[in-house]
């Protein structure tokens, strides 16, 4: 089956988000005489919001209440400066470019909601390269339930063994696989310890492989 479309996550996929989001709450539990494990945080990218309660591990953490709304703008104002100095993934718009030349169809499904999405994405020049994004906004459940990669496929008019899916968390590759999509991870440090096993293809970065050779790799 010939592959027609590729679908982009988006946080760690095609801007450094996620380990932006970790450093500025690593920062807030440093305060705090804290430590946020990777491992607690790694279980909940590529999910909602709700799989993790940073406040409440933190209060379990110094056995204390926090101020919530102060630790949060903090975060919030630190996690925005440091990804405003993050640019777009490697081999991201060499990829986007391949597959406008190749004729394939560009979607994005992402936990995130879409006025995160497309406001970095136009920052970054990026929005056109994309035929639908569709975000949290959109499905009642996000990754890992498969309702966004279904919604993304059945907006770009393909079937899942007819599109790629680019990961980089256990959460989307789960959601990407059930929707029925091939599934490349390309994992970060924050998710480089997990088990991919459903992967089709894992690779470092999206600058290891032309899009026409990961095609060929994992759809034959």
């Amino acid at each position: 089956m010939a592959i027609k479309a590729v679908v982009f996550d988006f946080d760690g996929v095609i801007i450094d988000t996620e380990i932006a989001e970790f450093q500025a709450w690593q920062e807030i539990y440093t305060e705090h005489g804290s430590h946020l494990p990777v491992e607690v945080w790694a279980a909940c990218i590529g999910t909602s919001a709700d799989a993790f309660d940073p406040y409440d591990y933190l209060e379990k953490q110094v056995n204390r209440t926090i101020d919530r709304q102060a630790v949060g703008a903090r975060r919030r104002e630190r996690h925005l400066s440091l990804v405003a100095e993050k640019p777009v993934m490697p081999g991201v718009v060499e990829c986007l470019l391949a597959a406008r030349e190749l004729n394939i169809r560009v979607g994005l499904a992402s936990s995130s909601t879409l006025s995160w999405v497309e406001g970095l994405l136009a920052r970054h020049g990026l929005l056109a390269y994309f035929d639908d994004i569709k975000c949290a906004d959109h499905v009642e459940k996000v990754k890992p339930y498969p309702d966004l990669y279904q919604a993304s496929l059945a907006a770009l008019g393909v079937a899942g063994n007819e599109a790629i899916a680019f990961e980089d968390s256990l959460n989307g590759l789960l959601a990407a696989k059930a929707a029925g999509l091939y599934c490349v991870v390309i994992p970060h440090d924050l998710t480089r310890h997990l088990v991919f096993d459903q992967a089709d293809l894992i690779l470092n970065s999206l600058a290891e492989m032309p899009l026409a050779a990961i095609i060929k790799k994992v759809a034959g």
